[in-house]
């Protein structure tokens, strides 16, 4: 089997994310995608994250109905930090005879480098799928330089121009601004009758 990972805080899961990861799904022929709800990610120690039993919640809300995409709870279920190389280790194996593919976007394949054991998170890996945007400029050679066999792994995923991050839902709705349009239905009568994001 072919197993997409998509890992994030998904603070809150938006339609973009279900964008990327239908994206994903389709061009790189994936036949399970786990969604990787992560705890507090080494890279953005210091950041509010909201309660994961929320994010756990909205991400079910998100998801029901789909049952290619499946939420992986693993990295909440042992204690931090939690690296990459660590968890993609875990599910390897768990999942032995299947092919792991690991999602990242753009940016995070530009950081790359910086990632905790990156060369080993990429021999980990059958594929990498990167979600690419027009116009992203990316220097692979200079990548492969430094993780020697990332590029022969890196399979591009055109994605559509989303502009949507949870950060700037989080602040629209501290703001008091209709973020609606940018979620599942049932995503965002959650945060309202909880009374996420109000204060940030």
């Amino acid at each position: 089997m072919r197993i997409g990972l998509f890992g994030g805080t998904f603070d809150p899961p938006h339609l973009g994310h279900l964008a990327l990861a239908n994206a994903a799904y389709e061009q790189l022929n994936l036949e399970r995608i786990l969604w990787i709800l992560t705890g507090v990610q080494p890279l953005k120690i210091g950041q509010q994250i909201t309660p994961p039993e929320h994010r756990l919640k909205m991400l079910q809300l998100a998801l029901q109905g789909q049952p290619h995409f499946v939420i992986s709870l693993i990295e909440l279920q042992r204690p931090g930090p939690h690296y990459s190389v660590d968890t993609v280790g875990l599910l390897a194996k768990r999942y032995p005879k299947d092919d792991l593919i690991f999602l990242m976007g753009g940016d995070s394949l530009r950081d790359l480098p910086r990632w905790h054991s990156p060369a080993e998170l990429v021999a980990l890996c059958a594929e990498i799928g990167v979600m690419h945007r027009a116009g992203e400029a990316l220097d692979l050679a200079a990548l492969d330089m430094q993780i020697p066999g990332l590029m022969a792994k890196i399979r591009f995923i055109n994605v559509p121009l989303v502009d949507i991050s949870a950060s700037k839902i989080r602040e629209a709705i501290a703001a008091g601004l209709d973020v609606s349009h940018l979620l599942a239905p049932p995503v965002y009568t959650y945060i309202q009758q909880h009374g996420l994001y109000q204060n940030i």
